[in-house]
């Protein structure tokens, strides 16, 4: 695992910015402090692999993460990213099963790794904590079922266009409207579940519809409420 790291970060993470740790006593913030480590991973590293036994789980401080399954055919599809304060790698190790999707790092990233002892104790003797994890859970499940929705009534043109208003929604735009997360045709092609050619020719159609503007990996949006439109968002 060395060579993944960049350094070993030595510094405290602030559980009071996390909705999910603030609830924490201080006894508790102590106990976690003692246990947790904390890191910064390369882009582009695996933090964890589909079907591998992971111990703890992992809370994002900086950097983003792609979190994915890969199919029989070797096809990413992207679940979700997580940026800073979102938590991954939590329900794998909560119901003891191999991990059922990869997280892997899409920039240099700092990351926070809790054991599975120190989440079972705050499960299990904090109630506040134990609720938030639940809510996120929910959360999560309610996006996926949603995805599987979208999947089977909403054409590839629509799914595209909901990504994107997504994707804004989730990251925000600069001052020049760029979207502030930087994707490659191949991976979005793996969120919106389709063929990077069919991703290739959409985008290039959003842009002579004055939707969007390309540049490289940069997509500037020009008319966010026509993206809603198109996605049938209203």
């Amino acid at each position: 695992m060395k060579n993944q790291y960049i350094n070993q970060i030595t510094e405290d993470f602030n559980f009071s910015h996390s909705a999910l740790f603030k609830h924490l006593t201080p006894s508790e913030v102590e106990r976690i402090s003692l246990d947790k480590t904390i890191n910064t991973y390369k882009k582009g590293l695996c933090i964890y692999r589909q079907n591998s036994r992971i111990t703890g789980c992992y809370i994002v401080l900086d950097g983003i993460l792609k979190v994915y399954k890969t199919g029989i055919d070797g096809k990413e599809q992207i679940i979700r990213f997580a940026k800073p304060y979102d938590i991954i790698g939590f329900r794998s190790v909560l119901n003891g099963d191999l991990a059922c999707t990869t997280a892997k790092t899409l920039e240099d990233s700092k990351l926070c790794y809790i054991s599975q002892e120190s989440l079972y104790y705050l499960v299990k003797n904090n109630g506040n904590f134990a609720f938030e994890l639940l809510q996120l859970a929910c959360r999560e499940l309610g996006e996926a079922n949603e995805y599987i929705t979208d999947i089977a009534q909403k054409t590839v043109r629509e799914r595209l266009a909901e990504v994107l208003v997504h994707l804004k929604q989730e990251f925000g735009i600069d001052k020049e409207n760029i979207l502030q997360i930087l994707l490659t045709r191949e991976e979005l092609a793996n969120i919106v579940g389709t063929a990077t050619e069919s991703v290739i020719r959409l985008l290039s159609e959003f842009k002579n519809d004055n939707l969007i503007e390309i540049e490289g990996r940069k997509i500037k949006i020009l008319n966010f409420n026509g993206l809603i439109k198109v996605a049938n968002l209203n």
